[in-house]
């Protein structure tokens, strides 16, 4: 679904290749499996290491954030959002002025 992979893209900041969805009905609604690469801070950014959120902590509200998001462009229940990390990508770092 060219929806999901567009909203995962756009949410994580990941190239659109990158991102690979299933759809399946279940309950009444959607089941949206997504396999993307997550993107992590430069490892030589220790600030941003340190304040940011675990793994888990991360990838549970990009489930609710993806679920909420695709849900209201679609106009479908979603029912469900599986995320599978398929690696790691250096995000890019904010400027300060």
């Amino acid at each position: 679904m060219k929806i999901a992979e567009e909203t995962t893209a756009t949410t994580l900041k990941v190239d659109r290749g990158d991102v690979n969805v299933d759809v399946a009905e279940a309950r009444g609604g959607m089941a949206v499996t997504i396999r993307t690469p997550l993107p992590v801070p430069n490892l030589e950014d220790t600030a941003a290491i340190s304040a940011g959120t675990p793994v888990l902590q991360r990838v549970a509200r990009i489930q609710e954030q993806l679920r909420d998001r695709i849900g209201q462009i679609t106009g479908r229940e979603i029912t469900r959002v599986n995320v599978t990390i398929t690696g790691a990508v250096i995000a890019e770092q904010k400027r300060v002025r």
